[in-house]
This record gives structure tokens, C-alpha cells and sequence, in this order.
């Protein structure tokens, strides 16, 4: 047990095994042999199955030699579908040792640039879009009598889509074909039901596996330890606790590499560490895989491709750090960024189980046992997260438009799927009624993205078919640039370009404090080599120019089109809308536009993490169809007023704009409201009067709902209506503020009720001195009249408004034009409370009358001279 860190244990108990002789081969006894009978047997009886069987059980590697010798096979081929490139590879070398011949024997392989196969294979073990192309090639599958799909349990895009499509060529064309689906950990029962044939639901042939006691500890990491120094301790003490080799998860090669770093001469002498990734050299998978020799001990740092499938000999010991990296599509953003996510419960289980195939192991969980209700209990299918566009193209290649015409676990997403074919159109893979193109065909056949596949095609047409294949290359596999530390590394692409060209030398590199992985230069250069002679089988990967390389970026990325913003920091606008942001001091940072191909981070700002400079002329060029010139006419906070230009778009980008002379009345008019119902009501450039006006009409409004509504919400609603008119040649806010709104507002009174408005709401009321004061409407409900007491002597009761149904609101005011009372009852006020008031305020104020009886007396507006 590790000796830092907080620890809890369990065991997980299995069974054993030994060597036995099976079938005309010397093979080791493995769980699967029991169940093989009766698999064996379902396949003979009907076209489908489901096959159930824990890690470390054999199927991948005992089922398809098993069903070599069926007499529905005949001399037919098998071809298993297996979600990893390593996996696919280990699983036919594996089976072609088992049989004492080479890969590309009886067992061979197909994998993403590279095929192992002869005219004596009689298994081909398959990976990524392989199978997809196999039916492109030949819808009937000719020459295969069985189609196997292992470890579905992953949900692996490629595994729904090949499945799907297998299944209709099964129940179209080809009823004798078998179709087996195996799986460690799934709902078989459901999948049964999925790939049903005539006869009803598949079988499920279930087979209990075997696994030797595994005791499980958990160790969580303190808070302050990253995931690399947590997991190198407890490597470091678990290679001191247990005998065996070591399989280390972890989500990605960056962790693998600092992990490593961090072991590296920190273990025993003994001890051998391992790197194993999907896109690491055969001889280094090999030599992960391979048995430790004698007197040696190895530790293997693996991402999640050791979890189902592969077996790492010698491990008896797995330590998990908890976590995985998965690829997630940004809809929003148009683009794939891979997550780091807590692993589900089954995979947990499986990662364990990998340390007791063949002894009783051990197995560090990097968390707390209570962190595991946290965890979700299975991973969710690709499907539902990935980008769609090769699926839709594989499916448009099929001839299928819509994938609910087939067979699905879970059916591809509506939006997503329609946001992929739109793609598919823009890059020329679909016509305008949908359907696959001469392009899109030739597309469908290259083992790459769609996007990648078009920038490769596209090269070729340009006669930059090298150029084409190496940005390909570049993008298709892991950045060769890798920076120092934890820092950023340059976003230019063509700093990659120029590292192929000269082979991995890297240069200019060190002055942006960045260095060339030589290992990933080799790869991406072979990969270029091999795309070049796929896309021309008479081409060479020459020397090139890189002056056309945002060009060709640009083709394959046309939603990533971006222009830099204005201001000093290099943000940029992209043709989809998105925002992003360049590495601080990057190389590109004055580029007005970039062709971007890779984006990291989150929104409202993404990063930009490859990209290659790019001209306007290269953009009307190859994008001239696509742009759109268009009259704005909007209103501009700047001026404060209507700004009319003319624009040339590209998407959200403005390419170029211009001052537009004479813009239509009506557009100039719509602006206007538009920008009023933004500022609403209360912003707008209300003179007195018509601030009066809309008070009146409130009040008769409020009393009857015949009058127009003048609310905030109606006036906006109507705006057109009521201020249209009154817009005819206004453009600025200063022309707004000269606009008649009293005239405007009394435009919405029909002639029939003007005259009783006045009536109903007169402006002023005269009052007993003589004077004339303004009512106060401000409240509808009730009016005010603020005056002052000694000016309404003689009144004996309350003014009335709409023809005496409506009292008003008497505030009475001091000398002072304070309020002393607000009453809707003035006969009452005389008789009582003016009595208080005179007896308060006649000492105050003497030179003002204080009458003994206020209704005989004179109402005044003036004081008595003085002296008097």
C-alpha cells in the first residue's frame, strides 16, 4: 500500500485458468471457449447475434478464429470492426501468432494508412471509417460472409455508423451475411432487439469471464498536487508494495510525458517506463505491450486505449488517475475540442480488471470511494457529442439522406446533422438537392475528415497537392510543435509546414520558446507521403511553397474565415460569428485575416491554436460566390444618428464598407423606430407640451378604454403608426429633438373625440383669484392641482373633472408653495382642518390672509403691502 496519501481497500475475487488444446491449435484456455458452442451454434441457426463477455474474457482474439471453420462461412472472409488503431493492429498480430504466421496471412489488418493483407487473409481486423469505405466500394460486401464489431459497448461513432449501414446492406441486399455484435459491458438485450431479423430479437450468448482477486485501493491526490506528482508517488510506492508490472491511465500524452518525466530515475534500476498512445510507431506499441524480460519490471503510461481489447503482459498492478480525454463537438463554434472528463463507473471497472487477467492484482484508485456516486455509469455514446460531418458524408455516399431510415442505438442528432450536411455543401461534397457529388465521392473515399479530405483534393486541382498533404498531415495528427513548460506555442501553421521541409529541424522555433517533436514530424511526413500517393498514385511528396497555405486552410475551414478586430490586442472575428483571441505576442498578430483550423478554450473567446495568414484577394477569389453585398442602413451610437453604407460580407465579417449617399426613406425611417423601441419610451425627446399631452390621454384612457392607449408598451408597439409619418427626412438625434411629438400624439385622437378631450381633461382650471393653473395628469387616476390655499377662498367644494365624475386632487399650498393638506374633500377641509392650519401658519405668515370664514372671503393671489 502507497505510504503518503489516504488509502481505503476492497477486493474483487475471480477464478483461474490453465493451457489447453483447442481446435487443431495450441492456445492458452481462456473464459470465452466456454461460450464459443454456443455461439457457434447461434450463427449457424440465424444471421445475427449478441455476444456478452467481460474484459480479459477473449473474445476479440478466440471468436473470429472460432468462426473461421463455420460452414455458412465457406470461403468467405471475416472483418472485425475495432474502435483503436492499436487495438486492431495487437488484436491480428496477436491471432496471426496464435496461428504461427505473419500479419497479412490468414489474419491481416486495415487501419487508417496502412493495410496488412494478401489474397490468403482470411480475417481483416478494421478501424475508423475502413468498413465505411468497404461499403462504398461494394454495397453487397462481396467476399465477406460475416461482419463482427467488438468492444460496442464504446459507442465509438464509426461502430453506430458501421453498424447501421451493415445491418440495411444485411436486410437489403445480403440476408446471408452474419452480423455479431460483442460487447465487456452492455445492455445486450436492447442491441438484440436492434439488429433483429425475421426470426425476432438476436441471441445473447453470455459468457461469464474470468478474473483473478483484484484488491482495489483508493488514494486521493491532495488538493495541492497536480495529477502528474499523485500519480508518479503512488506508481513509486506501488512498485515497492506489489510484484508485477505496472498499466498507468491517465487522460492524455501530455500527462503521460510529465508523468514519465517525473519517474525517470526516481524508480528502481529494474524498472522500465513505457509510453502507449494511439499514434505512437508499431515497434514502441510493441515494445509497451510486450512482456517485461527477465529481471525486469516495466510501468506503462497508457491513455484509455489499454482499457478494453489489448493486454499488457505482465501487469498485475493498475493505478488509475480517475480521468479521460474525449472529444466533444462545439455546434456553436463549428469545431471538435477534446474534454477532460471524470471516467464513468464502467470504465473504472474495466481499467481494474485489467490488473487481475492473469493473477491476482492490485489496483490505486486516484480518488475518494465517495466520489464514485459522482461518476456517470457508463460513457456517454460518441454520437450524441461528435461532429458529424463524416458520418453524414458516409451516409450520403450510401445514398441515404436521412439517418432515420436506419437502424440506430441513438439517432444522429437532427441539428448537428443538419449543421454537418451544411458543411458538406459548402465544401462541394453536396449538390443543391443534397445529394453526394463527383467531389464528395472522391472525398468519401479518403481516409480523412471531410474537411482535410477536401483540402487534399483541392490541392491536387491547384497543383499544390504536396502543400495540401502536409497541412492534411499536421492537422490530422498531434501538434509537432510543442512549447516550453506549461507555455503557448506559436499559432502559424506554416512554422509546421516549414519543420516537415526540413525534417523536423526546428529553427525559428526557439525564438517564440517552443521546439519540434522529431517523432511526431516523422509521422506527420509519412502521412503525408502516404495522402499524396491516395489522392495521386503517380505523385511524390516534393519540395513546396508555403505561400498558399492560409489559402488552402481557408477551403477546408470556411466557417473559420477571420478578420482582426479593431484596437491593439489581435482579436479576431470569424465568418460563423464566433470571437477569438491569438496567443499574446504571436507572430500573427497584425495579420488583418487568418484562415483558422484550430480553436482551443471556451467562448465568448476562443483561442486560437493553428492558423496561417490570409489575403483579401485570396478571399474574393476562392470565396466569390459566397459573398454578399448588402444595404445597411442602422443607427450608429457614435454620430447619434442613421448611418447608411453599403457592405460586402462574408458571413459575420465585413470585407469592405462605404458611405451610401442616398438610402431609401423607408429603410432610414425603420432605423429610426428601431432605435427608439431600443431606448424606450422613457429616453425619448419628449418636449413639455406633448409630455402633458400623454398624460391627459392616460387619464381619459384610464377611464375609458375607447381612448388610445398612450402606455410605454403601446406607444412602442405603434410607433409607426403615430410617429412615422412625422420621420420624413430625420436622420440625427438633434433632427428627433426638432420633431412636432405634441402634433404626433394628438395625431392618434380621432377628430370626433379631440373636442372632448378638452372637456374631459381640460390643461388648466381656473381657480377663485383669477388664476389660471396647469392640472397635473402624471397619475392617472388621480389628477392634481397644486395651489395655493388663500387662491381658493370661496370654493365651498372639490373641482371635478370628466364631466364631474372624476374629483381632483387638492394639494394646498403654504406662501411658501408648501403642501399644508392634499384633499379630495375641500367643503370638509373648511370646516375642520383649515381651522388647525391658520391657527399653525397666521403667526408664520401675517402678511397673508387668514379669514375667520374662508368661504365668504376674498381668494387673493398677493400679500398685503407692508405696513399694513
Amino acid at each position: 500500500m502507497p505510504s503518503s496519501g489516504s488509502c481505503s481497500s476492497s477486493t474483487v475475487r475471480g477464478g483461474g485458468g490453465d493451457i489447453t488444446t483447442a481446435r487443431g491449435y495450441v492456445m492458452r484456455a481462456l473464459p470465452i471457449d466456454e461460450a464459443l458452442p454456443a455461439l457457434q451454434a447461434a450463427l449457424q441457426a440465424r444471421s445475427v447475434a449478441v455476444l456478452e463477455a467481460p474484459p480479459g474474457a477473449g473474445k476479440t482474439t478466440r471468436v473470429p478464429l472460432a468462426l473461421l471453420q463455420a460452414s455458412w462461412l465457406g470461403t468467405q472472409k471475416i472483418v472485425m470492426l475495432e474502435p483503436r488503431r492499436l487495438a486492431a493492429r495487437a488484436a491480428a498480430q496477436y491471432m496471426a501468432r496464435t496461428l504461427g504466421e505473419q500479419v497479412g496471412g490468414t489474419v491481416g489488418y486495415r487501419v487508417r494508412g496502412e493495410t496488412r493483407v494478401s489474397k490468403e487473409t482470411r480475417i481483416e481486423v478494421v478501424t475508423e471509417g475502413v468498413l465505411a469505405r468497404l461499403l462504398s466500394a461494394d454495397a453487397t460486401l462481396d467476399g465477406y460472409g460475416a461482419v463482427l464489431f467488438d468492444e460496442f459497448h464504446e459507442r465509438s461513432l464509426q461502430a453506430d455508423l458501421g453498424l447501421a449501414l451493415v445491418l440495411e446492406t444485411q436486410q437489403q441486399l445480403r440476408e446471408d451475411l452474419r452480423v455479431l455484435v460483442m460487447s465487456a459491458t452492455l445492455d445486450g438485450d436492447a442491441v438484440a432487439q436492434l439488429i433483429a431479423d425475421g426470426a425476432g430479437a438476436a441471441p445473447v450468448v453470455r459468457s461469464r469471464g474470468r478474473m483473478f482477486p483484484i484488491t482495489t485501493h483508493h488514494c486521493a491526490s491532495r488538493s495541492d498536487e497536480r495529477m502528474e506528482a499523485a500519480t508518479s508517488r503512488v506508481v513509486r510506492d506501488a512498485l515497492t508494495a506489489c510484484d508485477g508490472d505496472v498499466l498507468v491511465f491517465l487522460p492524455g500524452m501530455g500527462e503521460q510525458r510529465r508523468t514519465a518525466e517525473r519517474l525517470e530515475g526516481s524508480v528502481p534500476p529494474n524498472v522500465d517506463v513505457y509510453v502507449l498512445h494511439g499514434s505512437m510507431p508499431l515497434a514502441e506499441q510493441d515494445a509497451a505491450l510486450a512482456p517485461a524480460p527477465s529481471g525486469r519490471r516495466k510501468v506503462v503510461l497508457s491513455t484509455s486505449v489499454a482499457e478494453t481489447s489489448l493486454t499488457v503482459e505482465g501487469v498485475r498492478v493498475v493505478v488509475d488517475a480517475g480521468w479521460s480525454r474525449i472529444p466533444r463537438y462545439d455546434s456553436v463554434a463549428g469545431l471538435t475540442r477534446l474534454h477532460t472528463v471524470r471516467v464513468s463507473r464502467a470504465s473504472a471497472d474495466q481499467r481494474r480488471g485489467r490488473a487481475g487477467r492473469t493473477a491476482p492484482g492490485t489496483c490505486y484508485r486516484l480518488w475518494d470511494v465517495h466520489e464514485e456516486h459522482g461518476f456517470l455509469a457508463a460513457s456517454r455514446p460518441e454520437i450524441i457529442d461528435a461532429d458529424l460531418s463524416s458520418l453524414a458524408l458516409e451516409l450520403a455516399d450510401a445514398g441515404i439522406a436521412d439517418p432515420t431510415q436506419l437502424r440506430w442505438l441513438d439517432v444522429p442528432r437532427p441539428g448537428p446533422f443538419a449543421q454537418a450536411r451544411q458543411l458538406l455543401a459548402q465544401l462541394g461534397a453536396l449538390d443543391a438537392q443534397g445529394r453526394i457529388t463527383p467531389h464528395g465521392k472522391r472525398m468519401a473515399s479518403l481516409p480523412l475528415q471531410p474537411r482535410l479530405a477536401h483540402l487534399g483534393l483541392i490541392a491536387k486541382a491547384r497543383g499544390q497537392l504536396p502543400l495540401g498533404a502536409a497541412i492534411a498531415a499536421l492537422l490530422e495528427e498531434r501538434d509537432v510543435v510543442r512549447g516550453e513548460g506549461f507555455g503557448t506555442t506559436p499559432a502559424d501553421l506554416r512554422l509546421r509546414t516549414e519543420l516537415l521541409q526540413r525534417g523536423g529541424d526546428g529553427g525559428a522555433l526557439s525564438m517564440y520558446g517552443a521546439h519540434a517533436d522529431r517523432d511526431g514530424v516523422r509521422r506527420v511526413k509519412q502521412s503525408a507521403e502516404d495522402l499524396v500517393r491516395r489522392i495521386d498514385h503517380s505523385a511524390r511528396l516534393q519540395p513546396w511553397e508555403d505561400t498558399e497555405t492560409g489559402a488552402l486552410l481557408a477551403l477546408a475551414f470556411p466557417d473559420r474565415v477571420a478578420q482582426r478586430r479593431a484596437g491593439a490586442e489581435p482579436r479576431y472575428l470569424l465568418r460563423n460569428g464566433s470571437g477569438a483571441v491569438l496567443p499574446k505576442g504571436d507572430s500573427l498578430h497584425d495579420a488583418p485575416y487568418l484562415a483558422v483550423a484550430e480553436l482551443e478554450g471556451q467562448p465568448p473567446e476562443y483561442r486560437i491554436a493553428r492558423a496561417a495568414p490570409l489575403k483579401l484577394e485570396e478571399i474574393r477569389a476562392d470565396f466569390g460566390d459566397q459573398i454578399v453585398r448588402e444595404s445597411v442602413v442602422a443607427w450608429d451610437e457614435r454620430p447619434r444618428g442613421v448611418k447608411a453604407v453599403e457592405r460586402t460580407m462574408l458571413g459575420a465579417i465585413t470585407l469592405e464598407e462605404k458611405p451610401q449617399r442616398d438610402p431609401d426613406a423607408e429603410l432610414v425611417r425603420a432605423a429610426l423606430l428601431e432605435q427608439l423601441a431600443r431606448m424606450g419610451v422613457s429616453a425619448w425627446p419628449w418636449r413639455e407640451g406633448a409630455q402633458r399631452l400623454r398624460e391627459r390621454l392616460a387619464f381619459v384612457h384610464h377611464h375609458d378604454a375607447s381612448w388610445p392607449d398612450v402606455s410605454d408598451e403601446a406607444l412602442v408597439a405603434s410607433r409607426a403608426e403615430w410617429l412615422g409619418p412625422f420621420l420624413d427626412g430625420v436622420r440625427t438625434w438633434g433632427q428627433l429633438e426638432q420633431v412636432d411629438w405634441h402634433e404626433a400624439l394628438a395625431g392618434m385622437v380621432p377628430w370626433s373625440q379631440r373636442a372632448a378631450l378638452d372637456r374631459l381633461a381640460p390643461t388648466h382650471l381656473e381657480v377663485p383669484s383669477g388664476s389660471r393653473i396647469a392640472i397635473d395628469y402624471s397619475e392617472p387616476a388621480a389628477p392634481v392641482l397644486a395651489v395655493k390655499l388663500q387662491e381658493v377662498f370661496g370654493w365651498t367644494a372639490t373641482p371635478m373633472l370628466y364631466d364631474g365624475r372624476v374629483p381632483i386632487t387638492l394639494h394646498l399650498l403654504s406662501p411658501a408653495q408648501r403642501p399644508v393638506q392634499v384633499t379630495r374633500d375641500l367643503a370638509g377641509f373648511w370646516t375642520s382642518s383649515y381651522f388647525e392650519v391658520r391657527k399653525e401658519l397666521r403667526g408664520r405668515y401675517p402678511r397673508h390672509p387668514w379669514p375667520d370664514d374662508p368661504l365668504t372671503a376674498e381668494a387673493t393671489r398677493r400679500a398685503k403691502p407692508r405696513g399694513t
